[in-house]
């Protein structure tokens, strides 16, 4: 999938699931201006994630959002996607939980790295977490940006500026509830 160039460097970005149902648009427009996207939605069958991916790519454009795709790679015109997200040679963003994934993920050229899980979050319940120091001791001397992720919320992510985080990524702390 030929990458789009891109701009910007958002410092906020969401991770989709499928817990933001009907609140996914929404929560896409009420972001920052400039913010981040990566769309999972893995549950889906392949036309139902594409039909989504579609208009959450359309959403995202209308507000000046950059958008990656993560998962296996469906059929999508490049023209909706920034890129990829995923542990391949050419994704921009990686899910990074380890140093030694974080070497790999910054060998194979990606743009962004995150991090987690950081705090203990609902996306995995009862998985250990890294905590400030572990994650500090992973990011350090790694000289490009990384997005703390794992119970994510504004507040921590300020606690975190003084190891230089690049921003932060969530999915409850950045949902607009009904």
């Amino acid at each position: 999938m030929p990458k789009r160039q891109v701009r910007l460097r958002p410092k906020t970005w969401l991770m989709t699931d499928e817990r933001l149902g009907e609140a996914l648009l929404p929560c896409i427009a009420a972001l920052p201006r400039g913010s981040g996207i990566v769309f999972r939605h893995y549950s889906l069958e392949v036309e139902a994630r594409r039909k989504l991916l579609r208009a959450v790519s359309a959403t995202a454009r209308r507000c000046g959002h950059i958008l990656v795709a993560g998962g296996q790679p469906i059929a999508i015109p490049a023209s909706l996607v920034a890129g990829r997200h995923g542990r391949v040679r050419g994704a921009m963003t990686a899910p990074v939980h380890t140093r030694r994934e974080a070497i790999a993920a910054k060998r194979m050229g990606v743009k962004f790295l995150f991090v987690s899980p950081i705090f203990a979050t609902q996306s995995h319940p009862g998985k250990s977490v890294l905590g400030r120091v572990r994650f500090g001791l992973l990011i350090r001397d790694l000289n490009m940006p990384v997005i703390a992720l794992g119970g994510m919320t504004k507040m921590r992510a300020r606690s975190l500026r003084k190891m230089k985080i690049h921003g932060w990524a969530a999915i409850s702390a950045l949902a607009i509830t009904r």
